[in-house]
């Protein structure tokens, strides 16, 4: 089945939860009921009545129950003075109607034999046996237009299948996903939480996963130094100003929190690095032997997020860039974006990720006739897609095309990344921005002796910190490869009497680099091995007499295999040899 029958399927689902709910739950009104990627939602204005996932079986009966005589969907072309008084008792239909009518769309109701509803087409053609194969998964709230103004609603999530058997392997990807998702294993692993007093998606790492974003953070500085970048420091703040100048201010002005005055200057938390990078590169004079300039940074921004769009670390109010902005000549540009493109492929490959698999690239297109969101040069939008086009062209990742996604001072490549669910996320991006140069007036003297205008390149090598360990979390099922774990090996002792042997071994473990946890709590050593297993620690070192005696240590892995004794110099060694093939 493709998308559009499928998203009919859908919607046409969400209908029959609607009458369902709203007859068990007599003066419930049912707002918005749309398709989404996988299955469908319905949001409901419940009144007095209060829903959770345990009325879920009733729900679904009730749904089976009225099924059988739901026959065909009859349509019908209403005005707007009939569409109030059919839906008068539905404030939610009557302001939708008001708003079709006002934007000269026709109104339309349907009814598939006894639930009157207003809609636009696109439903099944017999919903009797087309919607038989449908489950709800969960409830959550969500506010009226998205708006934080408005009443909070209640969101029943639901998914419906042509068949039986794809929804039965839809429901196991569901539950594959919920062992993998980063919001409960961040929890069960001890890596990240988060405080109301502190606030809405502001994580707080704790030593785990302040430790992964540390192992990330030196990952990327030291390959970046080696490919010839120069890392900078700028302030996380800035004069307002600095974003009128690069036209952010307008563009972004909702997504930015709101400017605060200081001894009679307006300032405002960054939202982007790439302003702070211009003033920095204007702050002296710059010859074409010095271009292309790359500054990186490890860069705090801030975002402002509606609170119903937070989800986890996929989704903050202030984050960790990996952010480089290279000011080239035009003429080089082709080269550079094609290193940058390199650098992500060899950091996704260490990261274990396949290409056309784990992620692939997106070629981000703007429209020409759309001057109010992208800036007006045709010609340089059409030389910048041919480059970005080019270059995609000659990588082994696949890549596809996407109309009107550019940024507005320039095309980009989206590196996509799939989540556990499948869906599709825009991990980082790699930008060709040729009006920064031209707002910021960056010059540099050309072999002629003549000022030149460069060309921008803003790139990000693994994106935000908190969306890559939230990606890696859930690729691994927590279960990070040696070189990303934060506790490397558990020191297990059989007896608290091997003490002085077990700080030799911890001494010299620390001493070749590698992360250590010693448990000495007083449990059986069957206890110990449990609780390191489920903390997805990828070696244990078991210590007691007979390891003492011979100086090794028994090792064994968190998949449960043995690897016998071994000396503490053999261990190292294999565990240095493992982690420099997967680097």
């Amino acid at each position: 089945m493709d998308n559009k029958n499928l998203d009919s399927l859908r919607h046409s689902c969400a209908h029959l939860l609607a009458h369902a709910v709203k007859q068990l739950y007599p003066g419930a009104l049912n707002a918005i009921g749309p398709a989404i990627e996988n299955g469908f939602y319905q949001d409901f204005d419940m009144g007095k009545w209060s829903i959770s996932e345990e009325d879920f079986q009733k729900i679904e009966a009730k749904m089976r129950e009225i099924l059988p005589r739901w026959q065909k969907f009859t349509f019908k072309e209403v005005t707007l003075v009939e569409a109030k008084k059919l839906f008068k008792d539905n404030k939610y239909k009557v302001e939708m109607a008001k708003e079709f009518a006002k934007q000269g769309k026709k109104l339309q109701t349907n009814d598939p034999g006894d639930f009157l509803d207003l809609c636009k087409m696109g439903h099944v053609e017999n919903p009797s046996k087309e919607l038989r194969n449908f489950k709800l998964l969960s409830v959550a709230g969500a506010y009226w237009r998205g708006s934080e103004k408005n009443k909070m609603l209640t969101r029943i999530y639901g998914t419906v299948w042509p068949s039986e058997k794809e929804l039965k392997e839809h429901l196991i990807r569901l539950e594959e996903a919920k062992k993998r998702d980063h919001r409960k294993l961040g929890q069960d692993l001890d890596l990240f939480v988060f405080s109301d007093l502190v606030g809405k998606g502001l994580p707080l790492l704790t030593p785990k996963g302040a430790t992964i974003k540390r192992i990330l953070e030196r990952f990327i500085v030291d390959e970046e130094l080696k490919r010839g970048y120069s890392h900078v420091s700028t302030p996380p703040i800035a004069k307002v100003d600095l974003y009128r100048t690069s036209g952010h201010y307008p563009y972004y002005k909702e997504t930015m929190y709101p400017p605060m005055v200081v001894d009679d200057e307006e300032l405002i938390l960054r939202p982007m690095t790439c302003p702070h990078h211009f003033a920095l590169f204007k702050s002296r004079p710059r010859s074409y032997h010095e271009m292309p300039v790359s500054f990186a940074e490890i860069s705090p921004q801030f975002r402002y997020e509606k609170s119903g769009e937070l989800t986890g670390l996929i989704r903050v109010r202030t984050f960790l860039l990996s952010d480089a902005h290279i000011i080239t000549p035009k003429e080089k540009a082709e080269e550079e974006i094609k290193k940058v493109l390199d650098l992500i492929s060899f950091i996704n490959k260490a990261f274990g990720l396949k290409a056309g698999k784990d992620y692939r690239f997106r070629l981000s297109l703007g429209d020409r006739k759309d001057s109010k969101k992208y800036y007006k040069d045709d010609k340089m939008w059409d030389y910048a897609e041919s480059i970005l086009r080019k270059v995609l062209k000659n990588q082994e990742v696949p890549y596809y095309e996407a109309e009107n996604e550019a940024a507005f001072y320039g095309p980009k490549i989206d590196v996509q990344m799939k989540n556990v669910n499948g869906k599709e996320d825009t991990a980082f991006t790699v930008q060709y921005d040729f009006v920064m140069p031209k707002r910021f007036e960056l010059r540099f003297i050309n072999h002629e002796g003549k000022e030149e205008e460069p060309v921008v390149i803003h790139r990000a090598s693994i994106g935000a910190f908190e969306r890559t360990m939230a990606f890696l979390i859930e690729h691994y099922a927590g279960a990070f490869p040696l070189w990303l774990a934060p506790v490397q090996i558990a020191i297990l002792p059989v007896s608290d009497k091997f003490k002085d042997y077990i700080l030799k071994v911890e001494k010299t473990l620390k001493e070749a680099g590698l992360r250590i946890e010693v448990n000495q709590d007083n449990e059986t050593l069957g206890k110990k091995i449990r609780k390191a297993t489920l903390q997805k620690i990828p070696y244990m070192i078991i210590i007691g007499e007979k390891e003492v005696e011979t100086e090794q240590c028994s090792v064994r892995t968190r998949d449960g295999k043995d690897l016998g004794q071994l000396t503490i110099n053999q261990f190292i060694s294999n565990l240095k040899s493992q982690i420099e093939k997967f680097l």
